[in-house]
């Protein structure tokens, strides 16, 4: 078997002799569009030889066989000039009818991307790896999911725009607790890189039992992603997920005028980790009524998931501390929440889950549509023994979950559980920031002797550094 690992590994260590790329963003970039090309090739002769009547929406001489596939091809300035000059401005202005669906997803990836490459020589060892790995072989299809979250773990996220990638254990949790169904439309309106949607898929994969199935799989996983970055790597995730056609449009999910969106707009199920701390482009939030105005993304997502919810649509998203709490707007948004929906679990995570691209506070909220709540659950999540925190080497597991998955459906309070009835929370003036009212607090022992010695022994420094001062002044 191809070591796809060990391929991935080569490329960018081959990547990092180019001058012209820098950083692990612009690598992942090149990566990724090199990736998507290959891959696309790879499935246009799958379905070239399921349909003869099959007609790639890339031009036969700017697909991957053409110019990269054979290791004796073209390579120095005749390589990175035809991906300058031909391969980039024909993708970018990709003429393709209304109803071509993949043609106008390949446009809108190449519309917000760039070759950064610039020696031939380098480039074209790049690709002679690349061309290693086959993308229809299902065993290194399935290798290859692995290690393409590998790569998308290693984009560090800007810390201005409150964006950043959720754990796949978070997404996988949330999605288990959803418990999709075959046939309900699914939708994540800030995608990312698909993270959530993906986990969607393999979960309903496992209820796909023939063609039809399968084509009703394909029809219900739908996202909207803005950043050119995000939206590239989120096509090729669900294409590698056996996604076709994915259905990801390449717009701010806030730009539309929340009222438009109507009965036939609405889904089953959101899932989701919209960006928080971030603010929204001017004027976006004139789309929303005049209550509920704020620059806060997180809290504008919220009164969109509500809007695009079906009555007992059912939701499980990442929501700050921030959202929790908070006057004005902000109160006005958690009690629309709380009358039009039964917001029935909140799970409180420790500080550092996300780091290290946030450290601030975050929940897990999950709530229904159409009914409104009575009461609330809260359970917190604690860090394994023996952590003080979560980081990129030690992060969240899955197998964390497994007692509040147990819990899930026979719920009693106990020391990391308790349920808090609606009046109070109207008392609170719909506060949701509920601290654990049952955390066992460890009683703190004294050592008087130790105590006493920790002392002399501060006394004593204190003393040394004084006299030092002294003999320092003199």
């Amino acid at each position: 078997m191809t070591n796809i690992s060990g391929i991935i590994k080569s490329i960018r260590d081959i990547f990092r002799k180019d001058p012209g790329l820098s950083g692990d963003a612009q690598r992942i970039e090149q990566l990724g569009w090199m990736i998507f090309l290959k891959l696309f090739d790879d499935k246009d002769k799958e379905k070239e030889l399921l349909d003869l009547n099959y007609k790639s929406p890339i031009h036969r001489e700017l697909q991957w066989r053409n110019w990269a596939e054979d290791d004796e091809g073209i390579t120095g300035d005749e390589l990175i000039n035809f991906i300058n000059n031909q391969l980039f401005p024909t993708l970018k202005e990709l003429q393709v009818g209304v109803e071509d669906k993949l043609g106008i997803i390949i446009r809108q990836i190449f519309e917000g991307t760039n070759n950064y490459m610039k020696s031939g020589t380098t480039f074209r060892q790049a690709i002679n790896k690349l061309n290693e790995i086959d993308f229809n072989i299902s065993k290194e299809h399935h290798l290859f999911n692995a290690i393409y979250e590998d790569i998308l773990q290693g984009l560090a996220a800007k810390k201005d725009t409150g964006e950043f990638y959720t754990p796949r254990a978070i997404t996988q949790f949330i999605i288990d607790m959803i418990n999709p169904q075959l046939g309900e439309k699914i939708c994540d309106p800030a995608c990312g890189t698909a993270g959530f949607l993906v986990c969607a898929v393999e979960h309903l994969k496992k209820q796909v039992e023939n063609i039809n199935d399968h084509e009703i799989l394909q029809k219900t996983i739908t996202g909207t992603e803005l950043k050119p970055l995000p939206f590239m790597l989120s096509v090729i995730n669900l294409i590698t997920h056996d996604i076709a056609i994915p259905k990801i449009d390449n717009t701010d999910a806030l730009s539309r005028e929340i009222t438009s969106i109507k009965q036939k707009d609405r889904v089953d199920i959101i899932v989701a980790n919209p960006p928080f701390g971030g603010v929204v482009g001017d004027g976006m939030e004139t789309n929303f009524p005049m209550n509920f105005r704020t620059k806060e993304s997180a809290d504008l997502f919220l009164i969109l998931f509500i809007q695009m919810l079906k009555q007992g649509g059912r939701a499980g998203i990442v929501l700050p501390d921030g959202s929790l709490t908070g006057d004005g707007v902000k109160q006005r948004i958690r009690q629309k929440l709380l009358e039009d929906c039964s917001v029935h679990t909140i799970v409180r995570l420790p500080q550092s889950v996300f780091a290290p691209y946030a450290t601030v506070n975050t929940n897990l909220i999950f709530f229904e549509k159409g009914k409104e709540t009575k009461e609330i659950w809260y359970y917190e999540h604690t860090l394994p023994e023996g952590y003080k925190a979560y980081s990129k080497t030690k992060p969240i597991q899955l197998s964390e979950f497994d007692e509040i998955k147990k819990w899930w459906n026979n719920r009693v309070e106990n020391e990391l559980a308790w349920k808090v009835p609606i009046k109070t929370i109207i008392e609170r003036d719909y506060d949701l920031d509920i601290k654990n009212p049952n955390k066992l607090v460890e009683e703190v022992v004294y050592d008087r002797k130790e105590i006493i010695s920790n002392l002399k022994s501060s006394l004593t420094k204190c003393q040394v550094l004084l006299e030092e001062l002294i003999i320092s002044k003199d």
